[in-house]
């Protein structure tokens, strides 16, 4: 049982696989912060851009 425990601790096969999950859970990570981050200012554009839509169709439509 001792010698299989340390054969386990020995061998290094999978901690390439390790490494690289974790850097993509990290990469996982930090898109989601900087989409949560952006919602903001994109929403204020989205909002500034269908206000000025709708102001010109009320003038073209004669209304304003």
């Amino acid at each position: 049982m001792l010698d299989r425990a340390q054969r386990l601790l020995a061998e290094e096969e999978g901690q390439d696989l390790i490494e690289y999950s974790l850097l993509m859970c990290f990469i996982v990570i930090a898109c989601m912060w900087f989409v949560g981050a952006g919602r903001d200012p994109v929403n204020g554009v989205w909002t500034s851009a269908n206000h000025q839509v709708t102001s010109a169709q009320t003038a073209a439509n004669g209304g304003g």
